[in-house]
């Protein structure tokens, strides 16, 4: 992405704005909801919502002494397996207590009569969120610590025992990436808007191709810089955000979506990744591979046209919100030009894994 358009995408996403209209909801409801439930609550309230996003609505929940981060199921018509916040609640609510980097949680709200949808409460953590993947605002040793921060965090998910954290019902054993392709394949299909020859050509490919699973951890699902608060001024994540595709499943998964940058994404446009001080693909692999105890990551070109394929889903189904009415942002219908351009992408990725 142009540096122009990384501006931009910050200025749409960062901070808070008046609740949507179509987001709005009886905010003494919650307020009574939580005086009931959130230890330590003490109002009066004042809700705002929090830029960005194209899908669970989140909140900022301002009171005289704190302030909370609520997420909710988008209120309309949803797919089946999308908004699941009693997931990213369970995940969050379990891992806090390992000294993993995620906000505290207070409650989970299932009754659907306080605010019109499901929704939970947890700590608004302050820190740096940073949006421009090249990191033009520092110099280029502290561009190197923020990454490698950022992957030592994703090998503590990966490493984290998940049965001994209560989290042994998150996912159904083995065959995630063939349960993944089946689920974005049917999220595509139904928000289906256009006919795309490569998306056809992966969803016979994919499935026919997965590698074999060895390992099963937790996988966040859309881990990236964006989606991580740092510690002011420090090179430490301090909270992981946005859990809503968390499950058990391949940490490869994970691994090879935080890689996309590298090979189809903003990195992948720098000349000279050394000199800007970012790690380079081949010791970013190195570096996982050290901290998880694997020998090599044969498979990744595999992953690239997975997760390729993946946000194409991811996309076409902000598509279908539009074409069903319940996309909230002005912005997501362009997201229609992006779908063909990562199928393409992905299809590309799928011959050099040797697909023909």
């Amino acid at each position: 992405m142009a540096e122009a358009e990384e501006q931009a995408r910050e200025q749409l996403n960062t901070g808070t704005k008046p609740v949507a209209e179509s987001h709005r909801f009886d905010e003494a409801a919650l307020d009574a909801w939580m005086k009931a439930n959130v230890e330590g609550y003490a109002g009066p309230l004042e809700v705002r919502q929090f830029k960005g996003g194209q899908s669970n609505p989140t909140y900022q929940l301002v009171t005289p002494g704190k302030k909370y981060v609520m997420r909710r199921k988008p209120p309309g018509k949803l797919l089946p397996s999308a908004h699941a916040v009693d997931r990213e609640y369970k995940v969050i609510t379990a891992l806090y207590p390992t000294g993993f980097p995620v906000a505290k949680t207070y409650g989970l709200c299932t009754d659907e009569g306080v605010i019109g949808t499901m929704f939970y409460i947890m700590d608004m953590v302050e820190g740096r969120i940073l949006w421009d993947q090249q990191l033009p605002q520092y110099e280029p040793a502290e561009r190197h610590a923020i990454y490698m921060a950022k992957l030592k965090t994703l090998a503590d998910l990966h490493n984290t025992d998940h049965e001994a954290i209560g989290l042994s019902d998150f996912g159904r054993p083995g065959n995630y990436m063939l349960r993944q392709i089946d689920r974005w394949t049917k999220q595509y299909k139904a928000s289906e808007t256009q006919h795309i020859d490569e998306v056809e050509r992966l969803i016979e490919w994919l499935p026919a191709t997965a590698p074999e699973q060895t390992r099963t951890s937790i996988v966040h699902g859309d881990y990236r810089l964006d989606n991580m608060a740092l510690h002011p001024t420090e090179p430490r994540v301090i909270a992981v955000l946005d859990w809503e595709l968390a499950t058990l499943g391949e940490p490869l998964a994970d691994f090879s979506y935080l890689l996309m940058n590298w090979v189809n994404g903003s990195i992948s446009t720098l000349p000279d990744l050394k000199a800007h001080g970012i790690p380079t693909v081949e010791e970013y692999v190195a570096e996982y591979c050290r901290l998880t105890g694997r020998d090599g990551l044969p498979e990744l070109n595999w992953y690239f046209a997975y997760n390729a394929f993946r946000l194409a889903g991811i996309l076409q189904g902000i598509v279908g919100r539009v074409r069903d009415g319940t996309a909230n942002s002005p912005h997501a219908a362009a997201n229609a030009d992006r779908v063909p351009a990562l199928a393409k992408a992905a299809w590309g990725f799928a011959k050099k894994a040797g697909a023909s």
